[in-house]
C-alpha cells in the first residue's frame, strides 16, 4: 500500500513540477520507463503467486534500468544506439506482455 501511495504522490508532483530532463538523458529516459515497467510488472505477477520479496524487486527495478540505460548507451557509442534501443524495446515488451498474461490469468482465473 505504501508503494502506491508513494507512486500516486510521485507521478502528482511530476505533473505539478514538469521537471526539464537534460539533453544528455533524453534517449535513455524512455527505455529507463520500460525497464522500470518490466519491474513492477514482474513484481506483481511475484506478489500475486505469493513469492513476491521487497529486496528482489528493488535490485530487479535498479539493475533493469541500469542494464537498459547501458545497453543504449554502448550502442550510441558503437553507432548503432536506435538499433540497440529497439531491441532493448522488443525484449522488455515481451517480459512485460509475458507477465501480464500471467497475471490476467490469475485474476481472471482464465
Amino acid at each position: 500500500m505504501i508503494a502506491v501511495l508513494g507512486l500516486v504522490i510521485g507521478v502528482v508532483i511530476g505533473l505539478l513540477v514538469a521537471p526539464d530532463v537534460p539533453e544528455w538523458a533524453q534517449p535513455y529516459l524512455p527505455i529507463a520507463v520500460v525497464a522500470a515497467l518490466d519491474a513492477v510488472f514482474g513484481a506483481l505477477r511475484a506478489f500475486l503467486d505469493g513469492i513476491f520479496d521487497d529486496k528482489v524487486f528493488v535490485v530487479s527495478f535498479i539493475s533493469n534500468v541500469l542494464i537498459a540505460a547501458l545497453i543504449v548507451y554502448l550502442g550510441d557509442q558503437l553507432g548503432v544506439g536506435s538499433q540497440l534501443s529497439t531491441g532493448v524495446v522488443v525484449v522488455l515488451g515481451i517480459r512485460i506482455f509475458t507477465n501480464m498474461a500471467a497475471i490476467r490469468r490469475h485474476v481472471f482465473r482464465a
